[in-house]
């Protein structure tokens, strides 16, 4: 999960499709539980005092999701539950982080993706999962945009450059219910 926090759901478009997003990515982790999947909330979180702001931050002299904020936190209706959280500064969810490190104490190979925005921390995430040799499968009825032509167009082209798979939350469902069934017998 990238960056299901309320200051990112502040765009208008975002705002408008975040019921619809919360409840896959949500029927999404009690799939991933029951499944015995790693669950892992990505949260970006800056310093209020703006040693970790982006260059875009500084020149706008504009910051998001401040640690210790309201807008840093995720919408109530999230069910984060007992997910491991990752906290980063930056677009990937890998830069300056324990992700991979994490990843690989847990044996995962294929990392699935949901979150926002599309374009931006999922992609960098995305891209660099594929630096990794991860395997991903990008969700796309659980990942969104400031820009729907944006979102369809980045996983166009990470399906394509990156030959990740761009999956719907039910697909993703039914390969994780085959997996149960796997190991039950």
């Amino acid at each position: 999960m990238i960056d299901l926090q309320r200051d990112y759901f502040a765009d208008g478009e975002l705002e408008r499709c975040r019921a619809d997003l919360v409840s896959a990515v949500n029927v999404l982790v009690r799939s991933a539980r029951e499944a015995e999947v790693l669950v892992v909330e990505v949260r970006t979180e800056h310093d209020p005092g703006r040693s970790t702001w982006t260059l875009s931050m500084l020149e706008d002299d504009s910051g998001v999701v401040l640690a210790g904020t309201e807008g840093a936190e995720p919408p109530a209706d999230l069910e984060t539950g007992d997910a491991t959280t990752i906290t980063k500064t930056r677009d990937s969810a890998f830069f300056d982080t324990s992700l991979r490190e994490l990843l690989t104490r847990h044996g995962v190979a294929h990392v699935t993706i949901t979150g926002i925005s599309t374009e931006s921390c999922v992609a960098a995430t995305a891209r660099d999962a594929f630096a990794h040799d991860l395997t991903v499968t990008l969700v796309e009825d659980a990942t969104a945009s400031i820009d729907p032509r944006l979102h369809e167009q980045t996983l166009r082209q990470l399906a394509h450059q990156y030959r990740q798979e761009v999956a719907s939350s039910r697909a993703v469902l039914r390969r994780w219910a085959t997996r149960r069934g796997a190991e039950d017998a």
